[in-house]
């Protein structure tokens, strides 16, 4: 079990220091901290990067200014503004939560246990601590990917952070270390430390205040921590995405289902082979013409990649569709949530392809 380097008072005000100097106090989650603002930012910080969380932050919460018009919200359009940020998971989770606020908890987060917040959807132990921290001031701990990270260095924890044995002695250590004073720029200064100079590839280290009791840096073995996950192969999957268009250049989408691989998303028909999609077409939609086959593309997921085959088919007449599919305009887009790849390809499309008139591609 790694021992603390300093004690709990020692280390809070040399972090508070370093913080009130160099930590960061302008971002939008910070003008107006409520429980609201903070939980929409820190399920959108899970696994993505501050810069590229800001637009979407600032979008969302114009849209969605409080919990309760989130709660009323369609899926679809919480979606929409959601994507490109990936893990959607994330977005169908805050959807979720939100009206679990609202029809549970009379709208009101429960900020005063942590087991509570906890138990909501998609919010787990650390972003329960830091909803918390953050919104009432009242001390809480967290332990986010930028905190163990920090933390496994200055104590060179051995092992990969994300088995249970590793997590609970860096809990043990957060636990330690967070004061019952000035916990919101505490808890926000760790997330910087961890964000701004403790980074994965390049550690600042002769600018970071624990610098002169950090065990990894004292070995110079900085970059050995935090240990990696363990490798898998990760394999090659591969589908054919069916970009059918009406004469008047719109495209079919179909509704994912709402668990698994972009779950609730609007997606382009998918198949394993051109013979199934011509099965597909004779029996769905008639009489249409399939084209030679769009070059290839790869989609990377945290788990496996995806082969995409775009297959352009064009439909003579615009036919009603089921329930779960819709014609979809490029040139005057529905405000749903599309797959990242097939928001891409749309967007690659458009100027060229969905025009009832212009050339094809093949």
């Amino acid at each position: 079990m790694a021992q603390p380097v300093l004690t709990g008072t020692a280390f809070a005000e040399r972090l508070l220091a370093w913080f009130d100097r160099h930590g960061r106090h302008d971002l939008p989650w910070q003008e107006n901290r409520t429980a609201y603002s903070v939980w929409v930012s820190e399920i959108m910080l899970q696994q993505t990067q501050v810069a590229t969380v800001i637009p979407y932050f600032e979008r969302f919460i114009q849209r969605f200014p409080d919990v309760q018009s989130l709660a009323e919200a369609s899926q679809d359009e919480v979606l929409h503004l959601w994507t490109g940020l990936g893990y959607y998971a994330r977005g169908r989770n805050l959807h979720k939560a939100a009206r679990e606020v609202v029809e549970q908890h009379g709208g009101e987060f429960p900020v005063d246990s942590v087991d509570a917040m906890a138990a909501l959807p998609g919010i787990g132990r650390s972003t329960a601590g830091a909803v918390i921290a953050q919104s009432i001031g009242r001390r809480a701990v967290i332990l986010d990917g930028n905190v163990k990270r920090v933390l496994t260095r200055l104590h060179a924890v051995e092992g990969w952070p994300g088995r249970p044995a590793v997590e609970r002695q860096l809990w043990t250590l957060a636990e330690h270390y967070t004061p019952t004073e000035r916990v919101v720029d505490f808890t926000q200064g760790m997330m910087d430390l961890g964000a701004t100079l403790c980074r994965r590839g390049q550690p600042e280290c002769e600018r970071c205040p624990f610098n002169d009791v950090c065990v990894a840096r004292a070995r110079n073995e900085q970059k050995r921590f935090p240990e990696s996950k363990p490798k898998k192969r990760v394999p090659l999957r591969q589908t054919r995405m069916l970009v059918l268009r009406d004469r008047r250049g719109r495209i079919l989408l179909e509704q994912r289902p709402s668990q698994g691989l972009w779950g609730g998303l609007w997606s382009l028909p998918q198949f394993d082979s051109d013979d199934e999609i011509d099965t597909w077409l004779a029996l769905q939609m008639g009489h249409a013409q399939r084209q030679a086959p769009w070059q290839s593309f790869i989609h990377v997921f945290s788990h496996f990649r995806l082969e995409i085959t775009p297959v352009p088919a064009q439909l003579e007449a615009a036919d009603q569709v089921a329930e779960g599919r819709m014609w979809y305009d490029p040139e005057a887009p529905e405000s749903v949530g599309l797959a990242a790849p097939v928001k891409k390809l749309l967007e690659t499309l458009a100027p060229f392809t969905l025009r009832p008139t212009g050339p094809e591609r093949a």
